[in-house]
């Protein structure tokens, strides 16, 4: 709101020798969206001029399609559900309770579940085992930390990844 009061501002000043009423804030309205797993009320301010659209959901739109997937990306990130619902406040200007976002981040855990139930093939033809080093919040402090992948490839041509597993340091024993 505060960029889009402020172009106006600019742009009228430049094109015209008498200068129109300044546009200022008018409160906010509420709106109610859906996302995947859950509702979220907004309060979408407003401007007196009624020209402030909002840039992340349409005018008319109810749903809030890929919002469960940022949701998701922070909690990968290592953001806790309580620093997910204030950044999801200064980001929306909504207050979201705990329970939709814990809602997304338990559906990812049981997807995580379900993943590493998954049957695997008996054999595969190769079998490439590798590291990255990333960083991962640990204790409260970021840290580097080696995640071992294993992927196989089975007679098909088929990749599949085998697990992932996170220790301290990259070592050859591992």
């Amino acid at each position: 709101m505060d960029y889009h009061l402020e172009s106006q501002v600019a742009s009228g000043q430049a094109q015209a020798a008498v200068p129109a009423p300044r546009n200022h804030r008018n409160g906010y309205s509420k709106k109610r969206v859906l996302s995947e797993t859950s509702q979220v009320d907004l309060a979408i301010p407003g401007d007196r001029q009624g020209t402030f659209e909002l840039q992340l959901i349409a005018k008319y739109q109810r749903r809030f399609p890929g919002f469960d997937d940022k949701i998701v990306s922070m909690y990968a990130r290592g953001l806790s559900v309580r620093e997910l619902q204030g950044h999801l406040h200064e980001l929306y200007g909504t207050e979201v309770s705990l329970q939709p976002i814990s809602t997304v981040t338990d559906a990812v855990l049981e997807e995580v579940a379900k993943w590493q139930g998954r049957p695997l093939e008996t054999l595969y033809a190769f079998v490439f085992f590798d590291a990255i080093h990333v960083k991962i919040r640990d204790e409260g402090t970021v840290r580097n930390k080696a995640v071992y992948l294993a992927v196989g490839v089975s007679t098909d041509g088929r990749k599949d990844v085998l697990g992932l597993w996170i220790e301290q340091t990259e070592e050859a024993k591992f």
